[in-house]
């Protein structure tokens, strides 16, 4: 098996059946993969909506938390399960465009690297003007503080070795700050330019406050790791 597309999801009823209907329409034929949702604790149908779409797709794998503990902590357990070398994750509502998955997975295939991280860059945001301009302040101001030179270091849509993601410190909202953690182990980061569509389906798990007072603490956080950071230089003495 090539790659894994990790899915966390929260309450998604209504999106992440067609989503999983889209992902194995623009991958099968076209690699060996696997998708594995995350179910963080839904407290609506979301479950037996999944089991109904496995029946339909055999490649789907469902895991289950039996509360909500986060994001972050949803696509540590997909990753942790996948059984292939590279793993793709997306949101599960419907926002990124499958369709580009392939278009990152691609471009990691061109720059192999064990420490190689593909991001999706959504230049062109389909979300509320509130939340479009909260995220330029966000980018703009972890640009400063953690130099991660990507413009979008949120955007759901990423490609990356399995054991790359692993190497990392696991905590809370790590997924926002995989780039800049990912440069911390001295692995490089391209961003690509995908899709975002509205969400059509659904209501946003998220509140800017919550995002702005959380982003805050996280990005102090992995800022004290890359100020311990030290990579040395080996050499071999004969």
């Amino acid at each position: 098996m090539e790659l894994t597309v990790v899915i966390p999801v929260y309450n998604e009823v209504e999106s992440i059946a067609p989503l999983i209907d889209e992902i194995c329409g623009q991958l099968e034929d076209k690699l060996d993969y696997a998708i594995i949702v995350v179910d963080d604790g839904s407290t609506d149908s979301t479950p037996g909506v999944l089991q109904t779409s496995r029946q339909a797709h055999p490649r789907l794998r469902i895991l289950r938390h039996r509360s909500c503990c986060g994001q972050s902590a949803a696509i540590a357990t997909g990753v942790q399960a996948a059984g292939s070398p590279w793993i793709a994750t997306l949101d599960g509502d419907g926002q990124n465009d499958p369709a580009d998955i392939l278009t990152l997975y691609r471009a990691m295939d061109k720059s192999p690297g064990a420490g190689m991280l593909v991001t999706g860059y959504r230049k062109q945001r389909r979300d509320d003007w509130l939340k479009r301009v909260s995220s330029r302040i966000a980018n703009a101001v972890r640009a400063v503080v953690l130099s991660d030179a990507t413009p979008d270091s949120a955007c759901g849509l990423k490609v990356f070795a399995r054991d790359t993601f692993l190497a990392l410190p696991q905590f809370d909202h790590m997924h926002r700050f995989l780039p800049a953690l990912v440069q911390r182990q001295g692995g490089k980061v391209l961003s690509i330019e995908v899709q975002h569509r509205p969400r059509r389906r659904g209501v946003s798990k998220y509140g800017v406050h919550d995002r702005l007072w959380a982003g805050i603490v996280d990005m102090l956080g992995v800022r004290w790791l890359q100020r311990r950071t030290r990579r040395p230089v080996v050499s071999e003495i004969e």
